[in-house]
């Protein structure tokens, strides 16, 4: 297991959360990643890049989707990604606490993003999370789908049954 940097005290003031794979351990059994995924809303980007450069974390270049990555001072890579999407606010004005009292993005918005991310890994993310999930966490799930990408609620409801049919 990697000792993620603690970015609580650094970024405070500024809605963030966790995502990625990294975010998942909140949701289902931890899984490896080499990473660790940040979201913040685009408009303070630019703070929070500043911010962890003051704290010595270097940028080791662009992502392919809106961010950077850095690299703590420990080595550790972090993908800072600029949230555009319309419910990023909401999305960081709700983080969960994970195991370690991280901030993570809420259930409902990490099956968004990996929905919309639509890589392997990501689907089989969400298959396995919501396999765990109660039936209050899907009834979430679903209507923020429904309201964000409705066009995915089809392949969600697939994934939410190999989820239940893998947990039983």
């Amino acid at each position: 297991m990697i000792d993620w940097p603690d970015l609580r005290e650094i970024l405070r003031g500024i809605p963030w959360a966790i995502v990625g794979g990294v975010a998942t351990r909140a949701y289902m059994p931890e899984r490896m990643t080499q990473d660790l995924d940040i979201l913040v809303a685009a408009i303070d980007g630019t703070e929070t890049r500043r911010r962890l450069e003051t704290a010595r974390y270097d940028v080791a270049g662009p992502l392919s989707i809106p961010g950077v990555v850095m690299r703590s001072p420990a080595g550790i890579e972090i993908d800072l990604l600029f949230g555009e999407a319309p419910w990023v606010n909401e999305a960081l004005a709700e983080p969960v606490q994970d195991a370690a009292g991280y901030p993570v993005i809420g259930l409902p918005y990490l099956v968004l993003m990996k929905l919309q991310a639509t890589r392997d890994q990501d689907w089989t993310d969400i298959t396995r999370m919501l396999g765990g999930a109660t039936e209050d966490q899907l009834v979430t799930v679903r209507a923020i789908v429904g309201r964000f990408s409705p066009a995915d609620l089809e392949d969600l409801e697939t994934m939410i049954y190999l989820g239940k049919r893998e947990y039983s």
